[in-house]
């Protein structure tokens, strides 16, 4: 009888225990993941408050803010800041619009438009750098099938992305062609998700169709517009891996973004200081952008919630 006692006494402090301990066990993913990711960015404040070149690593030492007053001198850091900006704007605005009417398109769940839907999302399953040098081999002057469907249209000898006037539409174009396919799956979602009664009484109202959409899908829909709009933001004001493939930050410096500039900072100039520097700005860019856009999305939420 004691024995059991014992034991059931033993049982009773294990599951207690358990309890207690359950929280931290499922919490610590999410602990390391978090350490994985404070490590790289504090050494990377580190390093940008030195100045460093591995071609010269005697000349080693703390500036500390050096690296960022002198890009406020730098007419190559504006021009970053600029390039990366303006490609993120172009990027994400034609590819909402594009993804918003292809999902007004195929927002009736018929068989053809499940089986659209699938096969538009091909482009998204390729990777970045794979598709840039797909389309790099597709605009080849010389035997690029684009290049001769432009040459059809009256545009002989076009350059695409080896001319300064003409690669940042290239990259854009390629961008647009590989990520569309994101945020139309994630608005056709949204759009069919969407409450049926407030288009059923319009129907029956005969209400024309623009103000339906203005007035009813849009804000209804807006929370969904907001959530792709981050998503693809946050990626493509990071952009990497098309711009080099097609044009290594060139012609010139006219696709130099952030992490292109980093990259060459990094490798080629072997100047760390300076390439940790640019990635810290890119970050501090990303967190600000970031944060205007879930309070617009916390304010959708709140109205709602309030509206119900």
């Amino acid at each position: 009888m004691t024995a059991n006692t014992a034991n059931s006494s033993r049982h009773v402090k294990q599951s207690r225990f358990m309890r207690k301990a359950l929280p931290y066990i499922l919490s610590l993913p999410a602990l390391l993941m978090c350490i994985g990711i404070l490590i790289p960015f504090f050494t990377a404040v580190y390093y940008s408050m030195l100045r460093y070149r591995l071609n010269l690593p005697q000349m080693k030492g703390f500036i500390w803010f050096g690296n960022y007053v002198n890009f406020f001198y730098d007419p190559s850091f504006w021009n970053t800041v600029y390039i990366s900006l303006l490609y993120a704007f172009l990027t994400v605005s034609l590819e909402l619009m594009l993804g918003l009417a292809i999902a007004l398109l195929l927002q009736k769940p018929t068989r053809f438009n499940n089986i659209a839907s699938i096969l538009l999302l091909l482009p998204l399953m390729t990777a970045p750098a794979l598709a840039s040098l797909m389309w790099k081999l597709m605009t080849n002057p010389n035997f690029g099938i684009l290049s001769y469907f432009a040459g059809l249209l009256g545009f002989h000898d076009f350059r695409w992305a080896s001319d300064p006037s003409t690669a940042l539409f290239t990259v854009v174009l390629v961008d647009i062609w590989v990520y569309t396919p994101f945020i139309m799956i994630l608005l056709l979602a949204g759009l069919r998700s969407l409450p049926q009664a407030p288009f059923e009484a319009a129907a029956l109202d005969g209400v024309p169709r623009s103000f339906v959409f203005f007035r009813i899908t849009l804000p209804m829909l807006m929370p969904y517009i907001i959530t792709a709009s981050l998503f693809r933001l946050l990626d493509s004001i990071q952009q990497f891996d098309i711009i080099y493939s097609m044009t290594q930050g060139g012609p010139g410096d006219k696709l130099l973004v952030f992490q292109v500039q980093a990259y060459l900072d990094f490798f080629q100039s072997t100047n760390v200081g300076r390439s940790a520097a640019l990635m810290i700005i890119l970050w501090a860019i990303t967190y600000f952008l970031s944060n205007i856009f879930i309070k617009q999305w916390l304010k959708l939420r709140e109205r709602a919630h309030g509206a119900g």
